[in-house]
């Protein structure tokens, strides 16, 4: 009798802590700020054109590189943001979701026994991608802001530290999840210097770019010196238009990279939504000159500020977001002893989910006491949240 079991690579990846947080949120009918979505619509106009794409019959398989009106939208909105010129032929791949780009890129560029460099906290996908290709993660760990106006930062020796001759890739997220961090200028300059001295590959997940807060500014690793060529820029239409769930993103970077990445997807999705493609470009050469990108700032400094303020006053004092559409609060002063106890007693006895973020770590006990809490919701549903966090009673120790 055969004894059915999964392969090791995948074997260690069990359920999430957001699928548990999310499963108890709808069960319990809980306020949910854990979950990385949006509750509320996306642009009408921008519906709008997935509408008109279905019923002009643009309903079959796409080019498997993306529809050339999409490449030509990114590679403007590239131009159009001062990055320089590309080619939307050669230098633009569309794949599904910024999370497809990045498994087909870890697989087309690292080899099994390469290692790659990842900052922790992470973006829970990083990590089971390196370790499908077969790849190693060198952790570098992010410390927490060590004052009120603050940012996250890293110790450059340890990320001088974790290049070796094995170092093939490193993997960026800016603006970062969960942390909200912005990499500044002079980080970004060193890890260029870096990846340049070792001849190391970079994915630069940009998924967050136009959603900055608090005087912050985006800067793609790409356009500094000696980097267009080691780099593949990823991002999506997702996070920026509130459609997370059309899975429409890109890569943009040098031929040779695209080839490798195209090579892979190929084989993955080979072709992304028709439809959402075309209404894809229709929204990104709308942002050009509507003023869209400044209004989704606004709105998003407006939630950011509201969710703040209802946190401070619930007693867990915030951590600076500088980019994402997610908050980090204290929970040491709590007194759970995890931020994953705290997170399941938020959401079953204050009906507020919320997720730890030793999900975003490799060794959970390591973690500061925090909980992050996603702003991407309407008013009205964080300020319902705001009434059940001013009557939270902590437990007695």
């Amino acid at each position: 009798m055969s004894t059915l079991r999964a392969a090791e690579r995948v074997s260690r990846f069990g359920t999430t802590i957001f699928a548990e947080i999310s499963a108890l949120a709808v069960r319990l009918g809980a306020v949910n700020l854990g979950q990385g979505f949006p509750d509320f619509a996306g642009p009408s106009w921008v519906k709008e054109a997935a509408t008109t794409a279905i019923a002009a019959d643009m309903n079959q398989y796409a080019p498997y590189q993306g529809i050339p009106r999409l490449r030509e939208a990114i590679a403007a909105t590239w131009s159009a943001q001062g990055r320089g010129e590309i080619d939307p032929q050669r230098e633009v791949t569309v794949a599904s979701g910024a999370t497809e780009v990045l498994f087909g890129a870890i697989q087309a560029l690292l080899n099994p026994g390469d290692e790659a460099i990842v900052f922790e906290p992470f973006y829970d996908a990083y990590v089971p991608h390196v370790t499908m290709a077969g790849g190693l993660p060198r952790l570098v760990r992010l410390y927490p802001p060590q004052s009120a106006t603050g940012s996250w930062w890293f110790d450059p020796q340890e990320l001088r530290a974790a290049f070796t001759p094995r170092t093939r890739l490193l993997l960026l997220n800016t603006p970062h999840n969960p942390t909200g961090k912005v990499f500044t200028r002079p980080e970004l300059a060193l890890i260029a210097q870096l990846c340049c001295e070792h001849d190391v590959l970079l994915l630069s997940d940009e998924v967050y770019d136009q959603i900055l807060l608090d005087g912050a500014t985006h800067l793609s690793i790409a356009t500094l010196p000696g980097m267009w060529e080691r780099t593949l820029t990823i991002n999506s239409i997702g996070k920026t238009f509130s459609v997370t769930g059309w899975k429409v993103g890109y890569a943009i970077g040098p031929a040779e990279l695209n080839d490798a990445l195209r090579a892979a997807h190929q084989w993955i999705t080979f072709a992304t939504a028709t439809p959402l493609q075309a209404a894809a470009a229709v929204a990104l050469e709308g942002a050009l000159s509507n003023g869209y990108y400044q209004q989704l700032r606004s709105e998003y400094a407006e939630r950011y500020t509201l969710l703040r303020e209802i946190l401070e006053q619930a007693g867990l004092p915030t951590l600076r977001t500088e980019g994402s559409y997610f908050i980090m609060a204290d929970i040491a002063q709590t007194g759970f002893d995890s931020d994953a106890a705290f997170c399941r007693w938020l959401v079953s006895e204050v009906g507020v989910a919320a997720i730890p973020p030793s999900a975003f770590y490799a060794d959970p006990a390591t973690v500061p006491l925090l909980a992050r809490f996603c702003f991407a919701k309407r008013p009205e549903t964080l300020r319902a949240a705001g009434t059940r966090l001013a009557a939270m009673q902590l437990p007695q120790s």
